[in-house]
């Protein structure tokens, strides 16, 4: 029987419209650092495919600088000035946590400046937070105040609405490949006037932000990318997507009373669950459901490979054996509701031996 996928929230299917953009990028053959008329056209898709993202994420497109994806746009934390404190929200993304500075004491004397970086919606539990305003006196996750505000906004994009100038953020991260283009590129949203250290120095490329020649083919994957999910965003697909996660959760309720949803009553993206059943680790759930044909996922799928409790849920107040036992199942557009009632049917069924094997 074909095999089911259920894991967009690690990486999303290569889109049409992005593989046809990267083969036809494949026959410009300058680079866009040269003068000539070839390089001139690497550099003419270059931009067409910065003022492309700008527009599906509300920036302008000087303030979209072009990286290797979300991770090394991250990088900005490490850059910051001296003195200047990371603080992190508490769910966020390995990308952001890798940043915080665990010298923060409250009792420590501040540097000249704050950031605060959070994720606007997460990837394991699709659980959305909304940033805040940068009016109070007081902001989350120990920060005073904070003089730049950098957002995650990479499983947000293409799939909840979403405005770069209307976020009051200063800076914001994504990825291609969580929409649907290519792994290996993504961006940096930089409010214009912030002043940053170059991610990578050089040559000066990406206006002097971020140096090395650029990904032309994998930027133009991105651009098509989003412009297809924007589309999506506006058609009503995620509203039926949102659907079939809320029949997949009732179905499963049904039968797996000790199951638990998490976030269910909160704000979530419309294509991910993540449900926890005590004792039964995520890892062998995943196991399972790849043997009987379903991809899914025990979290992050940055933090593959390591056999730990989620950050993520722990800090959500689960206990240690709840954390290690969920799994995360995110659709897409392409996912059906007879592709959501056999992964229900098998997952039930596998409940059903783990519940023998430890009775």
């Amino acid at each position: 029987m074909k095999r089911v996928y259920l894991d967009y929230n690690a990486t999303a299917p290569l889109r049409p419209e992005a593989r046809e953009a990267m083969i036809a990028a494949m026959d410009i053959c300058g680079n866009p650092s040269s003068v000539h008329a070839e390089g001139r056209a690497a550099k003419a898709l270059i931009e067409r495919s910065r003022a492309v993202v700008a527009e599906a994420v509300g920036c302008k497109p000087q303030e979209v600088i072009f990286t290797s994806g979300a991770t090394e746009a991250a990088r900005v934390l490490a850059n910051r000035p001296k003195g200047c404190d990371v603080f992190v929200q508490d769910t966020a993304h390995d990308a952001l946590w890798s940043h915080l500075d665990l010298s923060n004491a409250s009792d420590r004397p501040h540097g000249p400046g704050h950031t605060l970086a959070m994720g606007l919606a997460n990837s394991e539990t699709g659980v959305v937070t909304l940033p805040p305003e940068k009016v109070e006196n007081q902001w989350p996750y120990g920060a005073r105040r904070a003089d730049w505000l950098l957002l995650d906004i990479t499983q947000a994009v293409g799939r909840l609405p979403f405005s770069f100038a209307w976020s009051e953020a200063d800076m914001a991260i994504m990825s291609a490949h969580k929409i649907g283009g290519p792994k290996g590129v993504g961006a940096l949203i930089l409010r214009q006037g912030v002043d940053i250290e170059p991610l990578a120095p050089g040559g000066g490329q990406e206006m002097g932000r971020r140096s090395g020649t650029e990904n032309v083919i994998g930027i133009a994957g991105f651009a098509a990318a989003i412009q297809a999910a924007s589309r999506e965003l506006s058609d009503g697909t995620w509203e039926r997507v949102e659907k079939l996660r809320n029949i997949l959760e009732e179905r499963l309720v049904e039968s797996a009373k000790e199951t638990i949803f998490v976030g269910k009553k909160e704000r979530r993206l419309p294509n991910t669950s993540c449900f926890i059943t005590p004792g039964w680790k995520g890892e062998t759930q995943v196991m399972a459901m790849d043997l009987a044909g379903f991809a899914i996922s025990a979290g992050s799928a940055c933090s593959s490979g390591k056999v730990r409790a989620s950050r993520v849920l722990t800090a959500m107040g689960f206990d240690e054996v709840e954390a290690a036992s969920a799994i995360r199942v995110s659709l897409g557009p392409q996912t059906s509701e007879e592709e959501i009632m056999r992964f229900a049917d098998t997952w039930l069924k596998q409940r059903e031996r783990h519940r023998a094997r430890t009775a």
